[in-house]
């Protein structure tokens, strides 16, 4: 092998150590600065709104048992007096694919007003739904729900947007596949705090809906 080449590898192996060292320092800042935030129900403020993150809907309209989770979180938080209203963000990009009626929709049959659950039909990442809590639904402090190891990033970037978040994951258990969105979510972290200096403009944005004036606005 000529020296050239030794060279060559060479550089890539160093180029690829530093990838991993520096995937691994911005995992671990995510993680430990928002670590204090997650909390348990006992613990939790009062605050603007409950914020739950969308997942995947099944046939029939049904929840993801993922979904399920978040949204059992958040109607227990909700029956708890911590928050007025709710945001159920997630994507509804599609006529034939809706998060969000299927979120609401669940929350009505649990008892939440309709007019007290905002949809947010553009929550077509974590970044974009935190975005538009803020901009769009003018909420200023909020409870986030999703699963612990999503909790993370989303905490992270509700800090940068100039959020007042704290956390409260779903059930403590282990889905289907979750070995895949664990590895996602290590890159997802590195996107989303890229995203989070630069802040883009979401997919979406239109006109305010502001907390108060009626989630039945929201309807489609």
């Amino acid at each position: 092998m000529s020296n050239l080449w030794k060279r060559w590898i060479k550089n890539i192996m160093i180029i690829g150590i530093l990838g991993l060292l520096l995937l691994v320092m911005i995992n671990g800042i995510v993680i430990f600065s928002t670590s204090k935030q997650i909390l348990k129900l006992s613990e939790v403020e009062e605050a603007d709104c409950i914020l739950v993150l969308g997942a995947g809907v099944w046939a029939h309209n049904q929840p993801s048992p993922m979904l399920r989770d978040r949204l059992e979180k958040s109607v227990e938080l909700f029956r708890r007096d911590v928050a007025p209203y709710v945001i159920m963000s997630g994507d509804h990009g599609r006529k034939d694919y809706d998060e969000v009626n299927v979120m609401k929709s669940f929350g009505i049959n649990e008892g939440i007003d309709s007019d007290l659950i905002y949809m947010d039909h553009a929550g077509f990442s974590t970044y974009e739904s935190l975005y538009r809590a803020k901009h769009i639904f003018k909420a200023q402090k909020i409870i986030i729900v999703t699963q612990r190891y999503h909790l993370y990033r989303a905490l992270y970037i509700a800090n940068a947007l100039g959020l007042k978040a704290v956390g409260v994951p779903a059930k403590e258990i282990t889905y289907s596949g979750q070995l895949r969105r664990d590895i996602r979510e290590v890159l997802a972290r590195v996107k989303d705090v890229v995203s989070s200096w630069i802040q883009p403009l979401p997919t979406f944005l239109g006109d305010p809906i502001p907390l108060g004036s009626g989630g039945d606005l929201t309807n489609d």
